[in-house]
């Protein structure tokens, strides 16, 4: 389960962020996770309940948002979110495309603490 090793990355990223800020607990932390990014939301939140055991982020709230695939058709010259990652395909024309523009992210965007 590689999401218990992120789950510790991203403990120790948003610890070192929020001990930047003078925070002494955080109460949320804010994830970008897109469909590609081979991240099991479930099992993320899991390792994220471990690794924060006995850290500045214990008894915090892993906000997860999950990001669609996007992806940008040279024939329609524009992005499309992608309604099934089995096909990479505009959805609006059909063209074959591989060039991904989002869907790809493992993102920390905020935490949420009080001063």
């Amino acid at each position: 389960m590689h999401e218990l090793s992120i789950a510790y990355n991203l403990v120790e990223i948003a610890g070192e962020a929020a001990r930047e800020a003078g925070a002494t607990h955080i109460d949320v932390v804010h994830l970008r996770v897109g469909a590609l990014s081979g991240v099991v939301k479930e099992a993320l939140l899991f390792g994220y309940e471990i690794a924060t055991a006995d850290t500045i982020l214990a008894g915090s709230r892993l906000e997860i948002e999950e990001v669609p695939v996007v992806v940008y058709c040279p024939t329609c010259d524009a992005e499309h979110a992608l309604p099934d990652l089995q096909e990479f395909a505009c959805p609006v024309c059909g063209t074959p495309t591989s060039n991904i523009v989002q869907g790809k992210e493992l993102q920390l965007v905020s935490l949420e603490y009080e001063d």
